[in-house]
């Protein structure tokens, strides 16, 4: 054991060897496997043709008889005369020997002075042929006789023959061809029968056999035996009888498809024993007949197989283990020269990295020597490349900490300037126009200051002074909104209201019109007014209002639409408008927070992005429509939590 631990050599032997015997056997098994396989497909081909030469050969037996008894049915039915019917019989039994025995039985006072009934019958015994007229008895329920004359034409019928009717009779089951004979008017003579002896039949079925202890069982149409090893399952034992239809699926299964005159093949345990069963319907006749074949002597060879393969294995094995060794030694004297060599580079060689190894063979202490080697190398380069790395990487963080303190400086100071410029703006108006009223309104000498305004400069100055004061409340709004004070509020007090999507736009609409008087905007909905979502009334409109104030603003005015549509489980708010649009390389940055597209536009650069986050705290989106070129397409879309 020691040995093998620390010979590398031994050690890849006894691997390569272990995984040879696992694939050795493992393609053996498959073999073993797939010559079962074999052996039963070939096994069935066996017993289909052997089951199709059988039935060949009953074929011309049944074929046969049913020749002789229609060539000689015209010839009775032209003389059918008492004296003349045994003579005829005889003859048809004579000349073919297939034939077990011949009768013809009249209808009912056919012939007066034989009295009610009249049957002519002549059988084969051994090398006799004995004819004679049957004693009375009621033939006419027999099945020979009855079936033929309710189907009204010729048809094969299988009886135990147990009427006394004769000092000879046929011993058993008999296979009868029956035909009804007839008058020049179509009228029924009679019924000619030829009969087979199923015990001689069977005889000559069980001649040919595939195997030694296969054999042949023959079932008629409701599934009794006709001809079967056992002689008491004989006429009036089926296939079903016995059967536990739990535990024996199979034979019921095998005798629904007999019975149905199917074709094929079935693996059926009979008796305990697992069978394979080839059938066939016999040609003519409601008949089918099996062929039924032992397992123990399909696989009589199979196992005589396995005799083979242990000597195999184990000579097999041998043969790998003196061509693993051989191998193995030849493939490793090659590393042991590799080890000497490596040693020798332990100084200089920078490249490699190898981890120590618990191994005890060469491979293990060339690892060794290799990790060893570099060991001193990598403790020194690993410290300097460590602290190189730090150092770079701490650079970088406070050159982009520098960049965003810039940022956050330069956009303070923009933000600050702007807001100063869009609130002092207003402011100065206000201011100014308050002034102007204030001296208007008071007692002076000043006749021509009094008298200078009319009541329309008055109205025009109040409505200048309102609409400046509504774009400071707007300015500081926005600015309450965009804050984190706000956020909280609108989160807070974010409550559902049952809304009109038709009637909350056209509000936002008239909203805006507030500040843009001469603003024209065409409006359309696909939706009925009485279509209605679920949602927060005051930031949908908040969001629509500065989408249209947006609109209003960087456009011609004439041209703004506002649509309702409604896409799947979605309603949009489309607002688009002509105009200078927004290039592409500023799509991004419009819905970033007091960023703005022109540093000279009127505006705090909080519509948009409020907008935006409105949308989506209401669970949609607000876009630009990348595809629209002739202005500004934006797209409010909420989902559709509740439709009216």
């Amino acid at each position: 054991m020691i040995n093998i631990r620390k010979s590398f050599t031994q050690k890849l032997v006894l691997g390569t060897l272990v995984l040879a015997m696992i694939i050795f056997t493992a393609s053996l098994g498959i073999l073993f496997y797939q010559s079962r396989r074999l052996i039963r497909v070939e096994a069935l081909n066996r017993s289909s043709s052997v089951l199709n030469t059988t039935l060949q050969r009953l074929s011309r037996n049944l074929q046969t008889i049913e020749t002789a008894t229609n060539t000689c049915s015209w010839m009775i039915e032209q003389s059918f005369e008492a004296d003349s019917l045994l003579e005829l019989t005889s003859r048809i039994v004579r000349l073919n020997s297939n034939i077990d025995g011949c009768s013809v039985s009249a209808e009912a006072y056919t012939f007066p002075e034989h009295g009610r009934l009249f049957s002519a019958y002549t059988i084969r015994k051994g090398d006799s042929i004995i004819s004679d007229i049957e004693r009375p008895y009621d033939y006419f329920r027999k099945t020979w006789y009855q079936t033929p004359r309710e189907k009204d034409e010729a048809c094969w019928v299988v009886y135990f023959d147990d009427a006394d009717s004769l000092n000879v009779v046929l011993e058993g089951m008999l296979a009868s061809y029956c035909k009804p004979l007839r008058r020049h008017d179509g009228s029924v003579l009679g019924i000619i029968s030829t009969d087979l002896s199923l015990l001689r039949l069977s005889g000559i079925i069980s001649e040919v056999k595939p195997y030694p202890h296969s054999y042949f069982v023959m079932l008629d149409e409701e599934g009794r035996y006709m001809i079967h090893p056992d002689k008491s399952k004989l006429f009036y034992t089926t296939i079903f009888t016995g059967t536990d239809p739990r535990r024996q699926r199979d034979i019921i299964a095998l005798g629904h498809e007999m019975i149905a005159g199917n074709k094929g093949n079935l693996a059926v345990k009979i008796d305990g024993k697992d069978c394979l069963v080839c059938y066939q319907p016999v040609p003519g006749t409601e008949w089918s007949l099996a062929l039924i074949c032992p397992d123990s002597d399909v696989l009589a060879g199979y196992h005589r197989l396995t005799f083979v393969i242990g000597p195999l294995l184990v000579f097999g094995l041998i043969v790998i283990l003196v061509l693993c060794n051989r191998t193995v030694t030849h493939a490793i004297r090659p590393i042991n020269d590799l080890l000497e060599k490596t040693q020798a580079i332990a100084a200089g060689n920078m490249e490699i990295h190898i981890p120590k190894s618990q191994q005890e063979d060469v491979i293990g202490s060339l690892q060794n020597s290799f990790a060893s080697m570099l060991n001193s190398l990598n403790f020194h380069m690993g410290s300097v490349r460590y602290t190189s790395e730090q150092t770079k990487l701490r650079n970088e963080e406070l050159v982009r900490a520098t960049r965003l303190v810039e940022n956050a400086d330069k956009q303070k100071t923009a933000f600050i300037q702007n807001l100063s410029h869009q609130i002092r703006t207003p402011l100065n108006i206000l201011m100014g126009f308050a002034q102007i009223l204030r001296e208007a309104e008071s007692p002076s000498d000043d006749k021509f200051i009094r008298e200078s305004l009319t009541e329309e400069e008055k109205k025009s100055i109040t409505d200048m002074m309102s609409h400046n004061a509504k774009q400071l409340r707007r300015m500081l709004l926005m600015l309450f909104d965009s804050s984190e004070i706000g956020l909280n509020e609108e989160l807070k007090n974010l409550q559902l209201d049952k809304l009109s999507c038709n009637e909350v736009a056209q509000m936002a609409i008239c909203e805006v019109k507030r500040y843009f008087p001469d603003l024209n905007v065409n409006f359309k909905s696909n939706v009925p007014d009485d279509f209605s979502i679920h949602t927060c009334r005051i930031y949908l409109k908040r969001s629509l209002r500065e989408i249209l104030y947006n609109a209003a603003t960087y456009s011609d005015g004439q041209h703004v639409s506002m649509y309702v549509e409604q896409k799947g489980d979605s309603i949009c708010f489309i607002v688009e408008d002509k105009g200078k649009g927004i290039t592409e390389s500023n799509r991004e940055d419009i819905f970033r927070f007091f960023t703005k597209v022109d540093d000279l536009s009127e505006g705090l650069g909080l519509g948009l992005p409020l907008s935006k986050r409105h949308a989506q705290t209401l669970g949609g989106n607000l876009t630009l429509d990348a595809d629209y070129h002739e202005g500004c397409r934006f797209i409010l879309e909420l989902p559709l939590t509740k439709q009216h």
